[in-house]
């Protein structure tokens, strides 16, 4: 996990039975670059993702969570479910 830590961005662990994911999300343009890595580190998946609700602010604080995996991805923010659907890129 030591790889981890030296991300540039703020990652977090969704956990799972048998297998957890690490996951951390930018802007880049008009969509949301999502990264999903391996407990030990390793990038897993990257892509563009479009999300449902245009209220979702990164600035703020959120929380990744169930159901989160490389074309679809579940964040709480203020109470709120986004999901983020990767659009191919």
């Amino acid at each position: 996990m030591e790889s981890l830590k030296n991300l540039e961005r703020k990652v977090q662990l969704v956990s799972g039975i048998g297998a957890s994911s690490w996951f951390d999300i930018v802007e880049e343009g008009v969509y949301y670059r999502i990264n999903r890595y391996s407990d030990e580190g390793e990038l897993e998946c990257t892509g563009l993702f479009d999300v449902d609700n245009s209220s979702f602010d990164i600035k703020k604080k959120y929380k990744f969570t169930y159901i989160s995996h490389c074309k679809k991805c579940t964040i709480i923010q203020n109470k709120i479910k986004y999901i983020f659907i990767n659009n191919g890129n």
